[in-house]
């Protein structure tokens, strides 16, 4: 007995050349390092430049995860692109990416569920896939946050950059096995009941103005750890697997606190946990693809591994996945 597995063959990232770290930061508005770090672990994050869109962002990634993979552009025949902050109202940043690479056939489109926008497009693809639709997808999350905070506001304005990650998936014939390659599970979530505490307080259907992101940061902590662990239990029950037996927990990285909680919380080890909310800030849909290139690039995450995705977004979303590398 057989099945269709999503196998990852690459993965690849893009940050903007800009740097912006905590001590800059601090010269503009009534914060510090110290204040910073000791909060979320952030030290310092990537702004795109202002000719620099999130398309130009995923085209990067794309090409960095295609390299990676071995392939060319036109392997490809599904593109799902996670981002809260598109180049354009319409059409979706997906096609922009898609011509930019050369690609003039096969789907692309947009996707939305913030800070879990790459679990949610993984799970998109891979039922594409599994269902025979198409062969090879990119799944990209990136994000120009930069272009909606409100930089007066030190309780949002400190926590998050600009970035890029993607994926190529390949349709692959298994046994069916946890221990064979590709996304064994994934789970996704979400309840509008939370949506005032994390949103854009703009859009075109309403104030017809992109707006400003708004958080209230308690009660999204508050939440975060309770619906993390809930997703990911899911995955260990759909498919047997323990904490112990994962190689790498790669999770959204919001804030450092949320991801040492959760891993406690879990019983994961921290030495398993990739980390890169130093580095990187919060890049929500690309958070996750970013720390997981950072990871085999470094050579971390090899073949054989098994990686544990999880991220909680505006919506709330929440959603997890357990991948074969």
């Amino acid at each position: 007995m057989t099945a269709i597995r999503s196998v990852v063959l690459g993965c690849g990232s893009y940050l903007p050349e800009r740097v912006l770290t905590n001590a800059e930061l601090a010269t503009r508005i009534d914060t510090s390092d110290d204040w910073i770090v000791q909060r979320t672990g952030i030290r310092e994050r990537h702004i795109a430049a202002d000719d620099e869109f999130t398309s130009h962002l995923a085209i990067n990634a794309a090409r960095a995860a295609l390299a990676h993979a071995g392939l060319d552009a036109q392997a490809i025949d599904l593109i799902v692109l996670a981002t809260s902050t598109p180049d354009n109202t319409f059409p979706a940043t997906a096609v922009a990416v898609q011509h930019g690479l050369g690609i003039n056939h096969g789907a692309a489109f947009d996707l939305q569920a913030v800070c879990s926008g790459f679990v949610f497009a993984l799970a998109t693809a891979d039922n594409f896939l599994r269902a025979g639709a198409y062969k090879r997808a990119l799944v990209i999350g990136a994000e120009t946050f930069s272009r909606i905070l409100d930089w007066n506001d030190r309780g949002t304005c400190v926590l998050f950059g600009d970035g890029a990650g993607a994926i190529v998936l390949e349709a692959q014939q298994h046994a069916g096995k946890t221990s064979d390659p590709g996304v064994l599970t994934t789970h996704l979530r979400s309840d509008g009941r939370h949506k005032a505490k994390l949103f854009v307080d703009g859009g075109p259907g309403s104030t017809k103005t992109v707006g400003h992101l708004r958080m209230e940061g308690r009660e999204v902590f508050k939440h975060a750890v309770g619906m993390i662990t809930d997703v990911i239990v899911d995955a260990f029950n759909a498919t047997g697997i323990t904490a112990e037996d994962i190689d790498w927990f790669i999770p959204h990285q919001a804030n450092k606190r949320i991801i040492d909680a959760s891993a406690h919380k879990l019983h994961i080890a921290p030495q398993k946990v990739v980390l890169t909310v130093d580095k990187h800030g919060n890049t929500s849909a690309a958070s996750i693809p970013l720390a997981l290139s950072v990871a085999v690039k470094d050579g971390r995450v090899k073949k054989g591994d098994l990686v544990l995705f999880e991220a909680m977004g505006g919506g709330f979303t929440w959603a997890s996945a357990l991948v074969r590398w």
